[in-house]
């Protein structure tokens, strides 16, 4: 894929390793995305298959897991995304919003139960933070948990929850009635547990190659072990989603990737006028701000990275990549499809699905105003969405 700078001279001999055995792994064992994004289905039979590649949570260590550099999970979630946001989504849910809380906030025994299991794609994890009517503002949320002896009760909804319906735990995030000021703890719900429901999203026109759906609790019994012990209040679920963004900064760029070299191919086969469309100076002017645009993207991601690595990496980094590489890929996804002509509508080409990924991942995990709000709040010292 497109590399103009040639940014991949510098990639450590693991990390090229890990590009090549991800593409491989797309190229190899992934089935035709385009029909699985008209069916509204995913490949559920590939995900012990990236659990035996190691594409859970890579960067984190222990427990079986390979604690790979940072970059080298960013080119993973690169590649992935090239292929369908569907793809890196399950796999960023899996390891920086349900392992990750695990790893980094989880007691010794939630540790050992799920992180090997869920690192092997034998379990499956979801991420319970957004509610139907608390989006953008998290800290707002209804759900809540009361102690009851040994056990919590939980009561509550959470909504557009990728994985869900497949998931064998859930990590929910409720406010604890038990405790002064009811502090937001995260627990570790079972999803076969009395009083959990887990219905399907369906007819979604963007990210369609993914299972989306809700996380409904009524007097949901957990036992209190169940509870993260290492962190109380919003730190625990906004540094989850600073990892995941951190994986959707560099997976928007794969899926740019991928769009321009299908916009690039075509333009240089497809012939009009006598001669390539390539050949033609309003879609050589497309390619070369593709091009720059992605390029930018990249280099963005890969400083980001060493931020990450260096321990220097702060959430308002992160807001700025994620808005600007997601922005990017929803743009360039466009303008490819537009290159493409009518073929552009078509299954047949990737563009215009990702186009319309892209319109999902442009709102998740904050949306792009929210992202621009904290930079603005970070420039000038001044809060503006309170």
């Amino acid at each position: 894929m497109i590399d103009y700078f040639d940014l991949e001279a510098s990639l450590s001999q693991e990390e090229r390793l890990l590009v090549d055995s991800a593409r491989s792994f797309v190229e190899g064992e992934v089935d035709d995305m385009g029909e699985h994004w008209i069916e509204g289905t995913f490949p559920t039979e590939i995900i012990p298959k990236m659990g035996e590649m190691g594409f859970y949570a890579p960067n984190l260590e222990g427990y079986g897991l390979p604690g790979v550099s940072e970059t080298s999970y960013g080119l993973l979630m690169r590649e992935l995304e090239a292929c369908d946001s569907g793809l890196r989504s399950m796999a960023s849910v899996q390891g920086a919003l349900v392992m990750y809380p695990i790893h980094a906030f989880g007691s010794d025994e939630q540790k050992e139960e799920w992180l090997p299991a869920l690192g092997e794609g034998e379990a499956v994890g979801c991420f319970g933070l957004t509610e139907p009517e608390h989006g953008s503002n998290p800290s707002a949320m209804e759900t809540r948990a009361e102690k009851d002896g040994d056990e919590y009760v939980l009561n509550g909804s959470k909504t557009w929850i990728t994985n869900s319906p497949i998931s064998d735990v859930a990590v929910v995030w409720a406010k604890d009635h038990s405790e002064e000021d009811h502090p937001v703890r995260g627990f570790l719900v079972e999803t076969d547990r009395d009083g959990v429901t887990t219905n399907k999203i369906d007819e979604k026109l963007s990210l369609r190659a993914s299972i989306t759906g809700e996380i409904a609790l009524q007097d949901a019994r957990i036992p209190e072990e169940n509870r993260l012990p290492g962190v109380s209040g919003m730190k625990g679920p906004l540094s989850c989603l600073t990892q995941a963004r951190y994986g959707i900064a560099w997976g928007a760029v794969g899926a740019a990737q991928d769009c321009f070299e299908t916009a690039r191919e075509y333009a240089t086969d497809r012939e009009q006028f006598g001669k390539p469309i390539g050949g033609f100076q309003l879609q050589q002017r497309k390619l070369a701000e593709m091009a720059t645009q992605i390029t930018l993207a990249q280099l963005l991601a890969h400083r980001l990275a060493e931020l990450k690595e260096s321990g220097e990496m702060r959430p308002q980094h992160v807001s700025m990549a994620k808005r600007n590489n997601v922005r990017m890929a929803r743009d360039q996804s466009r303008i490819a499809r537009e290159m493409l002509g009518g073929n552009g509508i078509t299954a047949d080409y990737s563009p215009m699905r990702h186009m319309t990924n892209m319109e999902t991942v442009y709102t998740y995990e904050g949306t792009h105003d929210i992202h621009t709000l904290i930079l603005g709040e970070d420039l000038t010292g001044i809060q503006a969405y309170q």
